[in-house]
């Protein structure tokens, strides 16, 4: 829900300031001609951005880990310790205390 009111506020504000430049360019400010372009492409990045975080996992990135090299044996140890510590870091976030809860 976050992402869509972040998204709402933010294609909000764009409107806002690309109505905003285009009053202030058609009176004669040619500076502002460049954000009357500028605010509808950040609009756009807006968009763009809210979609990659609601669909992370697309056909590309299926692809790249379908096809990744497997890890050469000297780094088989950096690996290993690696994921004990993302396990570790898990047990942890699962173990502390929730908001509201007294430790």
């Amino acid at each position: 829900m976050k992402a869509h009111a972040t998204l709402a506020l933010g294609l909000v504000l764009c409107t806002t300031a690309f109505v905003f430049e285009i009053g202030r360019a058609l009176g004669g400010n040619s500076l502002s001609w460049a954000y009357v372009f500028e605010w509808p492409l950040l609009g756009g990045f807006a968009v763009y951005m809210w979609w990659k975080v609601l669909h992370p996992e697309n056909e590309a990135t299926k692809d790249k880990l379908a096809h990744a090299k497997p890890i050469s044996p000297e780094f088989n140890g950096m690996l290993a310790a690696w994921q004990a510590h993302q396990d570790e870091l898990t047990r942890s976030r699962n173990d502390a205390p929730s908001e509201g809860e007294n430790p």
